[in-house]
């Protein structure tokens, strides 16, 4: 059975085996699922219609690695590499270093007719080929418009182990827009991978900022979390 989680939670990233044993989860994706905000307008005659807005939510990642000084990271590459290079800032890329983290790509939209059941971008993570020097990887998201989390009508973070297409379990769920202390903000610390002892395990830190945008994120995630 998935766990609902709270923020501040933390987990073991074990699984039962089928013999009845417990292993340890090394393959696995972190994906979220959105909507489309409707808003009912009124027609030019007389009357309303329910017009659809695209909502543009865009899920990061940063790996710090132990020095602290370093780390590699996991964001659209739709972001201006010029733009990003100003604050220096790398431009956005859908593989980790390693390879062991994968982004599906940039989703523009949300689901524009109501929920699909599907996540609208997709982190695939193989901690068994994290480079050894990485100890600490955060997930963030962040709405490039101006919505906050609390007019989106939907939008659900889970933890599952299968691939961008295939759901085979579902570990663990997060819903980010059911907390009222969510309105006004469009950035969110999901959580974060950390190693202890030589196991991984998981914190959702599920902390809403004031940051206008990913970069303003990333930074505070150097600064205040790593």
């Amino acid at each position: 059975m998935a766990i609902n989680l709270q923020k501040g939670q933390r987990i073991d990233l074990t699984k039962k085996t089928a013999s009845g044993g417990v292993a340890d989860l090394t393959k696995f994706c972190v994906g979220v699922n959105w909507g489309a905000i409707e808003k009912e307008q009124k027609k030019f005659f007389g009357g309303t219609k329910i017009v659809k807005h695209a909502v543009d939510l865009d899920l990061s990642c940063i790996m710090m690695f132990q020095d602290k000084q370093k780390y590699d990271h996991l964001y659209s590459p739709e972001y201006n590499p010029s733009a990003l290079a100003q604050i220096g800032l790398p431009p956005g890329k859908l593989v980790s270093r390693d390879g062991a983290l994968r982004h599906s790509g940039d989703d523009l939209t949300g689901d524009l007719d109501g929920d699909d059941g599907l996540d609208n971008e997709i982190i695939s993570i193989d901690l068994t080929r994290v480079d050894p020097n990485i100890d600490q990887i955060f997930f963030f998201i962040n709405n490039v418009g101006t919505e906050d989390f609390r007019q989106i009508p939907f939008a659900k973070i889970r933890m599952y182990e299968g691939t961008p297409t295939r759901v085979d379990n579902v570990v663990a769920n997060y819903d980010i827009v059911s907390d009222p202390s969510y309105s006004g903000h469009r950035a969110m610390v999901l959580g974060k991978l950390y190693r202890k002892n030589g196991t991984w395990k998981f914190n959702a830190i599920g902390d809403v900022t004031q940051d206008q945008n990913f970069a303003a994120t990333l930074m505070n995630i150097a600064k205040n979390y790593a």
